[in-house]
């Protein structure tokens, strides 16, 4: 079967997405071989991740995140604040607005520049765990920040090698069933914090990850003594701004703020079987 599907490139810091609206709920496919179809950086659009707006009965939409290879991606702060400005930009919510993903309704705020996102409070904090690393020297902290999330605070960035070394950590036993995302982390010779991530799902490094710089604020508000809000410098060259209240793992009020934008829109055709898109002409 062949299906042709309207979708949306979005970058959040550079995280990227493809976005398509099933508001009206007739998008009968397999969101995961979809995902995987889609976000293929050579045979498709392209993209970290795939988000589908749905209809909700508490909000003005639903969220609903695919990871690359399509695995069920938990919660994206970058993902939720690109969905948050395709929706404005469609009329489908307004500036201020509330969206549903996981059972949970989170608030946005979409501004000419940037877009906020109010996120859930972080749970599971464990510091200086014992996770064996290869890197010399590095402190490893463990948040959920809506998605679980190591962080490994290094004095040398040279030394990290983050295909080889978060792909060890990411299946480490520590973090078993179900792994865990890996960010390494680094303050320059002019305290900025400084960030690279490892995303499971993606099974790569991407260039902005928000739950992962979220936890990164929080690592570096304890370690560093740093105070809310955190600038996290990810590697896109952007930066993300970590709102919170709270310390020693109890935090709460927590807002992501950074770019968010709508890079292109189209329609392709999406064969079912085997799952492959081509030009819609």
């Amino acid at each position: 079967m062949t299906l042709p599907i309207d979708f949306t490139k979005a970058t959040g810091a550079g995280n990227d997405f493809v976005i398509v609206d099933d508001m009206r709920g007739d998008l009968r496919v397999d969101l995961p071989a979809l995902a995987r179809a889609v976000c293929d950086r050579h045979f498709g659009i392209g993209g970290d991740g795939l988000l589908v707006l749905e209809k909700s009965e508490v909000a003005e939409f639903a969220m609903r995140y695919y990871n690359a290879d399509g695995s069920w991606g938990g919660m994206c702060g970058n993902g939720g604040r690109c969905i948050a400005r395709f929706a404005f930009a469609h009329n489908i919510a307004g500036r201020r607005q509330h969206f549903e993903a996981l059972g949970h309704v989170y608030e946005a705020e979409v501004d000419t520049g940037a877009v906020r996102l109010h996120m859930k409070d972080p749970v599971e904090y464990r510091a200086d765990i014992g996770i064996a690393v290869r890197i010399g020297g590095a402190r490893t902290f463990f948040v959920n920040t809506g998605a679980p999330h190591a962080v490994i605070l290094v004095d040398d960035p040279a030394m990290v090698d983050v295909a080889r070394d978060g792909g060890a950590i990411r299946w480490s036993p520590g973090f078993a069933p179900g792994g865990t995302n890996v960010n390494f982390v680094w303050r320059d010779s002019a305290g900025n914090v400084l960030l690279r991530t490892y995303e499971r799902g993606v099974e790569a490094e991407t260039l902005a990850c928000g739950t992962g710089s979220i936890a990164t604020a929080i690592v570096a508000s304890e370690a560093f003594g740093l105070p809310s809000p955190v600038s996290v410098h990810v590697r896109s060259g952007e930066t993300l701004r970590v709102h919170f209240a709270g310390k020693n793992g109890a935090w709460s009020n927590v807002i992501l703020e950074g770019s968010a934008r709508l890079v292109f829109s189209g329609r392709v055709l999406y064969n079912t079987d085997p799952p492959t898109l081509e030009a819609a002409l």
